[in-house]
């Protein structure tokens, strides 16, 4: 069976620990007689993560690594969304009806959306994150203030990183268990066994940037 991108990382095991870094490109020159700045905020910005698993034995673990070899290095891609936030702490969570953008051509940090409830104070609290798009055009964005609905069930969300290639007018916005498509940070995949044939295993990850 051929494998099709993105995976999806292997449900025997949870995670460990993952360390999340979100990465902005922004050039500072500074005077060094003055010390003087000026900043230059250029439009990239990324998420990227280092996990690690639980010690594990083989049965286990060797389903991690055909994952990871799966991915032939950069090549492939794979889903990963934050394992302690894929419940929003709003009330989106639980409320009815599907949020979906509100207009085309929306790029940039912020993004309207509608079939909310109406009127729902704290329908996402910052730090809540959601996603856009399916697949490989997956991506995952973190809500930087909380949000209320207004009497149509509309809002503004503040997110990061910002929208690079605009969504559909009406297209979905997940905001449970939200993920992004994600690469390997490097070309070659490493694990560990020790003398009570436990396997260790780390990875890194960079947000997957079409």
């Amino acid at each position: 069976m051929a494998i099709t991108y993105p995976l999806s990382t292997p449900s025997v095991t949870g995670i460990r620990q993952v360390t999340f870094r979100a990465v902005n490109a922004v050039g500072v020159s500074r005077s060094p007689f003055t010390f003087k700045e000026q900043v230059f905020a250029h439009s990239g910005k990324r998420w990227e993560a280092d996990i690690t698993l639980p010690t594990m034995q083989a049965e286990s673990a060797e389903q991690w690594v055909a994952f990871l070899l799966s991915l032939k290095g950069q090549r492939g891609t794979f889903l990963l969304g934050d394992p302690v936030g894929a419940t929003a702490k709003g009330s989106a969570s639980t409320a009815a009806g599907t949020p979906v953008v509100n207009g085309a051509t929306q790029t940039g940090d912020t993004l309207d959306i509608d079939g909310c409830p109406a009127s729902a104070t704290g329908y996402l609290k910052a730090g809540d994150y959601i996603q856009l798009g399916t697949g490989n055009s997956s991506r995952l964005y973190k809500v930087l203030s909380d949000v209320d609905t207004d009497g149509s069930g509309q809002a503004t969300l503040d997110i990061w990183p910002n929208i690079i290639n605009a969504p559909t007018d009406g297209a979905t916005v997940i905001v449970s268990d939200a993920k992004g498509a994600f690469r390997l940070a490097s070309n070659s995949s490493q694990w560990s066994i020790n003398e009570l044939q436990l396997y260790g295993i780390t990875f890194g990850a960079i947000q997957a940037v079409a």
